[in-house]
């Protein structure tokens, strides 16, 4: 950014914004969505200062995005979301106003998932750690990027289950662990912990944990418990800190993993890695599992949300007859 006069306001703010976000232990994603919407109104209006603006601006602004750059409706609420926390976090503004905007709702969509055998094609079309990434999708019904952040200390292979940490909404829960899956997980933990013996031979500073953790413990992310299952080969900086560390292996990995795999197993779908989470949801209701359960393995707070894979269900069981077959009767 540049050092005009009008330019300085606009730089301590967005400070501001990172330091409070970061208060309130908000991830980097949400950190760096919320700062690019607040910038992105800033200069929309021309560097004006948010306490300059009122109701007006923020449904121009929001308007904008849903008449001109036809955002979808959750891109519309995350920059309205974005906007309520600069007022009522930042600024310390009463929100009257602006919470009485209303949010386009979003549209509940039947998700794609995947066949048993469409499953199976998909993961034999893939190896290396991404393979147990996925593997590990499919077999438990983690999210990508809880996956991605399993730490060593969190896989009990004893009781064969999984503690997913800090997971949506910061809570954590408890999946079970693949019987199929344990021998290819233990022997990744075990490159895992040849890659932490390495690093701390060469002296090299821990993991990312959580900062009060860190404060308490300075070396706590030296441990081996709290080492990345799934470590990157290389080293990366930290946008927080700028400390230089190994951060978990990046999720575009399996990302351009699953799409080539699509196209070695011939699926003619759109699959991403929440496919192996619709597809975990979908089979064991198939199988008989309660839906409570489903509910509490996905970490879904309301059952409501749960609910969506029974009309998956009623699509792929065929039970209704059509009237077109009944014609030949």
């Amino acid at each position: 950014m540049d050092a005009s006069p009008a330019g300085t306001p606009r730089r301590r703010l967005l400070d501001e914004v990172r330091e409070r976000a970061r208060y309130l232990h908000y991830s980097l994603r949400t950190e760096k969505a919320y700062v690019h919407w607040i910038r992105f109104f800033i200069r929309w209006h021309g560097l004006r200062h948010p306490r300059d603006m009122g109701a007006a601006e923020v449904q121009a602004f929001l308007t904008m995005l849903a008449a001109q750059r036809q955002v979808s409706a959750s891109t519309h609420n995350q920059a309205l979301s974005a906007l309520l926390f600069l007022y009522r976090e930042v600024l310390g503004v009463r929100l009257g106003w602006i919470e009485g905007l209303q949010r386009p709702s979003t549209p509940r969509r039947i998700p794609t998932v995947l066949s048993r055998e469409e499953a199976g094609a998909l993961l034999d079309a893939m190896d290396g750690p991404v393979r147990t990434v996925a593997r590990l999708l499919y077999g438990t019904g983690m999210r990508l990027m809880e996956a991605m952040r399993l730490r060593a200390k969190d896989v009990d292979f004893a009781r064969n289950v999984i503690v997913v940490r800090q997971a949506k909404g910061n809570k954590d829960r408890v999946v079970m662990l693949p019987r199929s899956l344990a021998p290819e997980l233990r022997a990744q933990i075990a490159i895992a912990r040849l890659q932490w013996q390495h690093d701390r031979q060469c002296g090299r500073d821990g993991v990312d944990v959580p900062h009060a953790l860190e404060r308490k413990y300075p070396n706590v992310g030296r441990t081996w418990g709290w080492f990345w299952v799934f470590p990157s080969s290389t080293l990366s900086t930290d946008p927080r800190t700028g400390v230089v560390r190994r951060h978990h292996l990046h999720e575009d990995r399996l990302q351009r993993a699953l799409k080539a795999a699509v196209r070695t197993s011939g699926i003619d779908k759109t699959v991403s890695a929440h496919t192996l989470r619709h597809s975990f949801a979908t089979h064991l209701l198939q199988a008989g599992t309660d839906i409570r359960t489903v509910q509490e393995l996905l970490g879904h707070s309301d059952v409501s949300t749960t609910m969506i894979y029974t009309h998956v269900l009623k699509v792929a069981a065929g039970g209704t007859a059509s009237p077109l077959d009944t014609l030949g009767a």
